[in-house]
């Protein structure tokens, strides 16, 4: 099932960035260490965002509220780096 899923994914135009193993057998020859590291980027960033219950939880009942929180979480985010760096 998961070969047909990265075979519709590959022809979608999908990339993996994931590296593989290092004891794997059949290694592709380059890997894309830019979009790893923007991957990763982008992950963290999500799990500080859902560090604030109302974004985690998504309490807000209409879309613009959510908006409004995750924006506001944001900003404490970036203060925080901001103010550490």
């Amino acid at each position: 099932m998961s070969a047909i899923r990265y075979k519709y994914a590959r022809q979608r135009g999908a990339v993996p960035i994931i590296p593989r193993k290092a004891n794997e057998k059949e290694q592709p020859k380059n890997f894309a260490r830019k979009l790893y590291k923007a991957r990763a980027r982008i992950e963290q960033a999500f799990g500080k965002l859902k560090r604030f219950k109302r974004v985690a939880l998504r309490c807000e009942k209409t879309m613009q509220n959510y908006r409004a929180i995750v924006s506001l979480a944001a900003a404490f985010i970036l203060i925080k780096s901001v103010h550490t760096a």
